[in-house]
């Protein structure tokens, strides 16, 4: 497959070297920094018409919150099958699958495409469920990352956070700010640090007086990442269970119920 790179940074380069070890070839990359991309430019048009000329057949977009939304609005445009992995935009969700609707193409967004973390959703997802039931236990989640990164808290944990909720009605506020007073029992607390080199770490903790149950998936690189993102554009790109190409916005929920 010809594949397109907006955003050619750290991880930009390591998903262009995971399609590359998958068989794709990157026939397009652009960033408005890196020397090395075949496209140097902020412009979203500019970067849409370029990957356009690539004849690029998917496109993966891992750039940065500020530029996110324009990005995807003029790829949309294009008809190329989108894989999203920047935060950041999911506030104009609705926007987007009306424009992906509009032009009668295929997108595919997540905060992570970690195989680990999407299977560690579906812990956390079981294990609140079970929790709801007994009232006597809280809940918190607790995120760390590496201080480059450039959103807080990430995607992530909202995700997780937005799962827990789902699962224990009792919880129904999420707080990513530090307290200065008690929490509120349907409050949940999510807190972040950014430090050092850290690739990423999600804490879920159900707590009370007798005990504490604490679940955790540490990243030990962003390898995982990577590839997790070409298997998605792969998975967006192949013809759906009747033969058809895909169409419409997806999630790594999609890609893991066809496993």
């Amino acid at each position: 497959m010809k594949v397109a790179m907006i955003g050619y940074g750290k991880m930009g380069h390591m998903i262009a070297q995971a399609a590359a070890l998958n068989g794709h070839e990157i026939v397009c990359s652009v960033d408005p920094f890196a020397k090395d991309a075949t496209c140097v430019t902020g412009h979203a048009d500019e970067m849409a018409a370029r990957v356009k000329d690539s004849g690029a057949e998917g496109a993966i977009e891992f750039s940065h919150p500020s530029p996110v939304f324009a990005n995807i609005s003029a790829l949309v445009p294009t008809g190329i099958p989108l894989v999203v992995g920047t935060t950041g935009w999911h506030d104009r969700l609705e926007e987007v699958r009306a424009s992906v609707e509009r032009y009668g193409t295929s997108l595919l967004y997540s905060s992570n495409f970690s195989i680990g973390v999407n299977l560690f959703y579906r812990i956390v997802s079981e294990a609140a469920r079970l929790m709801s039931a007994f009232d006597e236990y809280d809940v918190a989640l607790f995120e760390s990352h590496h201080n480059q990164k450039a959103d807080s808290p990430s995607g992530t944990a909202l995700d997780l956070a937005h799962r827990v909720m789902e699962s224990m009605p009792r919880k129904t506020r999420l707080v990513t700010d530090c307290f200065v007073r008690k929490p509120e029992p349907d409050e949940l607390h999510l807190s972040s640090v950014r430090v050092g080199a850290v690739p990423g770490t999600h804490t879920v903790w159900f707590d009370s007086a007798a005990d504490t149950i604490e679940l955790t998936h540490t990243a030990r690189n962003r390898e995982g990442f990577a590839l997790g993102a070409v298997r998605a554009l792969e998975w967006l790109v192949a013809p759906n269970g009747e033969g058809n190409r895909k169409l419409g916005v997806y999630t790594m929920k999609d890609v893991f119920n066809d496993l």
